[in-house]
């Protein structure tokens, strides 16, 4: 025992020496006792706290890097009340854990104003075991994975991320093909059915010759494809991303914004930045409104380039209060049933005025003209001119339009029109009101040949943009194809398994293809205001961030007029040469070009002088 113990110790003391030489021959080469000794000279005539606080600071630079030691998820609200994912970041700095920041994603799940009770049921199930599995993921799991690496390394954690949902998609497919297996290994005998009778011969007409036919068969419209899936608890991948990336640059002392544009730019600091253009929702009348008209999910009013941020919201909150003092005016509509989605009636009284939850009031139109009408009458109030001192665009959201039973949208109560006439349709509105610079999701993802037909017809004139349409960003960067489908320019989101790398990886593809990119919120917002900072980091084009009330979305404008404010100070503001639409023919004959589809030059067309109709819901 006595010579084992002595063993030890014999150990134990080499280990010390080992130590005390590593020490000496650290302090050697960063010399250390110079250092020591200047900075005592140079704070001789301090007060000892100036002294201490000097002394922490050189040890401090020569201190170990910060790390990673545990990342916490947490169950949280987004604005609507629902839940969400918070993900916070503990860091080793000297020593010592401490919490540096967090961050709360919004989810990528739509928001169903008239869904039945059973869909609701059913979806709020699916949200809660998206963020409890998204909570576990990170609790337990994701730390492991990220203890001890440097949070400034935002490629190596997107990397451990993203092999970690790759396991994960992994073990669910597995999972999947066992449950399959297992059903059928249980074999149910199923009784050979009897063969089905003929149908009837049609009816013939009255005075209707033998094999004539007088009514043109449409094309059957293609089935809606499935949704993509998305993988329960796929919002911890993105949420940890972003949470690194916001302590990394905390950790130097940048915005979230600089540390983005470094990792775009290979940690090259970029001279410029450019802030995105707002597209602010000013009303909306979409399916969900209580008026005939479907067509206009939003209708949006983007700002003249030549304004800051700030002065472009400003006149849009001008606007917007005369939009509301115009709508108190009217006489409060008649109560109306309208067709539900599942195709019963619904007897919701109409509301004047009632706020989405997108930020911007649903008002009841019966016509594509009226909302229309209505900003332009009041602009025209307000001495501004449609087309100079902002331009439109409106959310077509025409996925939500398609009235399957009769393979038609519905663009109005009671209208239908099939894809080919919706393309009519759109030619007549950019010609009656060329200011609309932007279609976004003018039809289904199905309907490509539509795709092509607008993007032939309105490419020269307006952009067209596909939002909910598009396929999401790891479907995109899997094919290495941004035109899916074909437009003009396509809006990204950072929800689910979408990294900090993904949408540098992304947006670098979309600047390739000659595109617009439009960085946009979802409808489930949280009252995080990242995704203004990735924007103007990414250097996108657009942002779209909904309207101007509900604080989740307000909070995000006031973000963009602080960074606005600090590229002014800093002497950094660039100016975005692409902020304007005077080239408009050029930019989208390329993004055309580019899709595969060169439109034909058309001769430019100017407004004309449009009598200004009394604005106002119909009574029916």
């Amino acid at each position: 025992m006595g010579e084992e113990g002595g063993g030890r110790s014999c150990g134990t003391t080499r280990a010390l020496q080992k130590l005390k030489q590593q020490a000496m021959e650290y302090y050697q080469q960063n010399d250390v006792p110079r250092r020591l000794e200047e900075l005592l000279n140079s704070t001789f005539y301090l007060q000892p706290a100036d002294v201490y606080g000097h002394l922490a600071n050189c040890f401090s630079k020569l201190a170990k890097p910060p790390t990673i030691c545990r990342v916490v998820g947490k169950n949280v609200l987004d604005g609507l009340g629902l839940p969400t994912l918070q993900v916070e970041i503990f860091c080793t700095i000297q020593n010592f854990a401490k919490n540096i920041c967090s961050v709360v994603i919004s989810s990528h799940f739509e928001v169903h104003e008239n869904a039945s009770p059973e869909q609701v049921e059913a979806e709020e199930l699916e949200r809660k075991d998206a963020v409890s599995t998204a909570v576990r993921w990170v609790n337990e799991a994701i730390t492991e994975e990220l203890q001890g690496i440097a949070p400034s390394n935002q490629t190596q954690v997107d990397q451990v991320l993203r092999i970690f949902f790759e396991n994960k998609v992994q073990e669910e497919k597995e999972k999947r093909e066992l449950e399959k297996s297992t059903e059928d290994s249980v074999v149910v005998p199923i009784p050979s059915p009897l063969p089905p009778a003929p149908p009837p011969p049609p009816a013939k007409k009255k005075g209707q010759k033998q094999g004539r036919n007088d009514t043109v068969v449409e094309k059957p419209i293609i089935p809606a494809e499935p949704a993509e899936p998305v993988l329960c608890g796929s919002m911890a991948i993105g949420a940890v991303s972003l949470a690194v990336a916001k302590t990394s640059a905390m950790l130097d002392n940048n915005p979230l914004y600089l540390n983005i544009a470094l990792l775009k730019h290979s940690q090259e600091q970029p001279k410029k930045l450019t802030i995105p253009l707002p597209m602010v929702s000013l009303i909306s009348c979409g399916k969900s409104s209580p008026g005939k008209l479907n067509l206009m999910k939003e209708v949006i009013c983007i700002p003249h380039p030549g304004l800051t941020a700030k002065q472009g919201v400003e006149m849009l909150l001008e606007i917007q209060r005369h939009i509301n003092k115009t709508i108190e005016t009217l006489p409060s509509p008649k109560a109306e049933t309208k067709k539900g989605h599942n195709g019963g009636k619904r007897g919701q009284p109409q509301i004047t005025g009632k706020m989405s939850h997108l930020g911007c009031l649903t008002i009841n139109y019966d016509t594509t003209e009226q909302p229309l009408l209505l900003i332009q009458g009041i602009c025209a109030n307000l001495g501004l001119e449609l087309g100079t001192n902002l331009h439109l665009a409106i959310n077509c959201a025409a996925q939500e339009l398609m009235d399957y039973s009769k393979g038609k949208y519905e663009v109005m109560m009671g209208t239908y029109k099939n894809a080919a006439e919706m393309v009519d349709l759109y030619v007549d509105l950019i010609n009656k009101y060329p200011s609309i610079i932007a279609l976004i999701d003018p039809f289904r993802k199905e309907d490509s040949e539509q795709w092509d037909s607008i993007l032939n017809a309105l490419g020269s004139r307006c952009y067209i943009i596909a939002g909910t349409t598009s396929k999401s960003i790891s479907k995109l960067l899997e094919e290495g194809n941004s035109s899916s489908p074909k437009a003009s320019g396509l809006i990204i989101n950072h929800t689910n398994q979408t990294t900090m790398s993904d949408l540098v990886e992304i947006t670098n593809l979309i600047e390739s293809k000659k595109y617009i990119a439009v960085f946009g919120s979802t409808e489930g917002e949280s009252s995080d205001d990242s995704l203004v900072d990735l924007a103007v980091g990414l250097g996108v084009r657009f942002i779209k961030l909904g309207g101007l009330s509900r604080g989740e979305r307000v909070t995000k404008y006031n973000r963009l007029f602080t960074i606005e404010e600090e590229l002014v100070q800093n002497g950094t503001l660039g100016v975005n040469e692409e902020h304007t639409f005077l080239n408009f023919y050029e930019e989208a004959e390329q993004a055309a070009a580019a899709a595969g589809e060169l439109p034909e030059p058309l001769e430019p067309v100017f407004p004309t002088e449009v009598e200004i109709a009394k604005t106002g819901a119909s009574s029916g």
